[in-house]
C-alpha cells in the first residue's frame, strides 16, 4: 500500500515490523499520533528509547529490572524459601497475575531444545544451582510449559539438583500438556501453583 506521504509510510512500516501489527493497524496507530498533542508523541518516544537503553536483567533471578536487582527479590514481604523456575519473563508475570504466589523467581531464559540449538549451556541453569547452594531454599518450583522440551528441560536440572538439599515440585496439571504457560488462564494457572506436586526423576 503506497501512501502520498513518505513519513507517513515510513511510520506505518516501523509500526507493522512490531509482532502481531499489520498494516492496517499500523495505519491507524500512525494517524492516531497524528490527532495526538507533539509532547504526548515526544512522551511515548522517550519511553520507549528509555526502556530499550536502560532496561536489564536481574542480576539474581533475570527478570526484567531497572536496577541491578527486580522488585521481586529486594520485595522483603516475599517468600525466600521458595523458588519458582520459569522460562521466560512472560511466564513471571502471568505467574504475578495470579496473585496466588509470593515466593523468588528463577529465569531460565528457555528450555532445552536441541533442534534449535539451545542447550543446558545457553541457559540460565548453572546459576540457578549456584542461588541455591548460596542461599539454601527449602523448595523448587519447575513452573515451566508442560511440553515435550520443558518436560525434558524439568528432568535434566533435576537430576542436577539430586545431591542437594531442597524439595522439587512441578506446577499440576490443570495446563494442558503442549500448552504454554503465558496462555493459560488465571485460575488454571494459580490452582497449578497452589496445588503443585513433589517431582521425582523415577531414575535412582
Amino acid at each position: 500500500m503506497n501512501h502520498s506521504s513518505r513519513l507517513l509510510q515510513d511510520a506505518v512500516e516501523a509500526f507493522s515490523s512490531l509482532p502481531g501489527i499489520g498494516r492496517k493497524t499500523a495505519l491507524r496507530l500512525a494517524l492516531h499520533l497524528l490527532k495526538q498533542e507533539p509532547e504526548q508523541v515526544d512522551h511515548l518516544s522517550d519511553a520507549i528509547k528509555q526502556f530499550r537503553r536502560e532496561i536489564r536483567l536481574c542480576s539474581a533471578c533475570f527478570n526484567l529490572s531497572d536496577q541491578d536487582l527486580c522488585a521481586i527479590c529486594t520485595d522483603h514481604h516475599r517468600n525466600k524459601q521458595t523458588i519458582c523456575v520459569v522460562e521466560s519473563v512472560r511466564d513471571v508475570m502471568a505467574i504475578e497475575e495470579t496473585q496466588q504466589y509470593r515466593g523468588l523467581y528463577h529465569v531460565l531464559g528457555g528450555v532445552i531444545n536441541p533442534l534449535d540449538g539451545v542447550g543446558p549451556e545457553q541457559l540460565q541453569i548453572e546459576s540457578l544451582l549456584v542461588r541455591i547452594r548460596k542461599h539454601a531454599p527449602e523448595e523448587i518450583i519447575m513452573a515451566i510449559s508442560p511440553t515435550i522440551e520443558g518436560e525434558t528441560t524439568i528432568y535434566y536440572i533435576s537430576r542436577l539438583m539430586r545431591e542437594l538439599p531442597v524439595r522439587i515440585s512441578t506446577i499440576a496439571r490443570g495446563v494442558a500438556f503442549g500448552g504454554e504457560l503465558e496462555y493459560a488462564d488465571e485460575i488454571t494457572l494459580g490452582r497449578s501453583i497452589m496445588s503443585r506436586i513433589p517431582y521425582a526423576t523415577n531414575s535412582e
